[in-house]
């Protein structure tokens, strides 16, 4: 077979109908849209609109919230690992971090932080520095000799223990409430 042969296998490939090119085509005068009304004009925008009854996303209730403060990590598995070092993207005899991780290719961005997740089989003897993993993932890189360090959380900066209105009363009436 040449390059001037090749072909896409019968029935792969399916061709366009033409709408609006005479009745005998099936799909001419109207295209195929029935007849009038709005949704026979282009730009129509009714999804979801019942004609009026209360519409389903309406009906039912509310439920949950989103977190704000929700960390966003980059799921990293095991086997995902081990294809890397195997693929010499990775070097295992030097210590990983998610910047190493981000160069190599094997994770497109850190966002909040790496978390090792333990599916799949890892060989390798790895030294990891990443923001999180899970126990089966830390005794497998155990297992296999390796060690996981995890990162030090970034915790908001607390304010001071607020003081009870009680605690503001003036150091005379205190005095005399000691005596």
């Amino acid at each position: 077979m040449k390059l001037n042969e090749l072909r896409p296998k019968d029935g792969a490939t399916k061709r366009r109908m033409r709408v609006g090119r005479g009745i005998g085509s099936g799909k001419g005068k109207t295209s195929g849209r029935g007849v009038k009304g709005q949704k026979a004009r282009t730009g129509v925008s009714i999804n979801g609109f019942e004609g009026g009854q209360m519409p389903l996303y309406r009906r039912l209730p509310k439920s949950g919230f989103t977190n704000i403060f929700a960390k966003d990590y980059v799921e990293l598995t095991l086997g995902r690992l081990q294809e890397a070092i195997d693929g010499k993207k990775i070097d295992s005899k030097q210590a990983i971090d998610e910047d190493a991780l981000v160069k190599s290719g094997v994770i497109r961005r850190k966002r909040d932080g790496v978390r090792l997740l333990a599916t799949g089989v890892l060989k390798a003897k790895v030294d990891l520095k990443i923001a999180g993993a899970t126990k089966g993932a830390i005794a497998a890189v155990e297992k296999a000799g390796g060690s996981v360090t995890l990162l030090a959380k970034k915790e908001a900066k607390q304010d001071a223990p607020k003081k009870d209105k009680k605690d503001k009363a003036p150091k005379a009436e205190k005095e005399e409430a000691g005596e």
